[in-house]
């Protein structure tokens, strides 16, 4: 549960991320690579999530293969 006085939609939210299989992930990138993906995401109208989830996806596949 969130910290503090969460809304009733932020309750709805994390229940169904729980349940959807959702984890949060923390990493750290150097700033000029994170401006330069955001705006590469934002000229392409692709979500930065979605374009993690396909190169993670894709690296999984790859090692998997080999």
């Amino acid at each position: 549960m969130p910290a503090g006085s969460p809304s009733k939609h932020t309750i709805r939210v994390e229940r169904y991320h729980k349940k959807a299989g959702y984890k949060k992930k923390s990493f750290s990138l150097k700033g000029d690579v994170a401006d330069r993906f955001a705006e590469a995401c934002a000229e392409t109208g692709v979500s930065q999530a979605a374009k993690i989830t396909e190169l993670m996806e894709s690296f999984i596949k790859e090692v998997k293969k080999g």
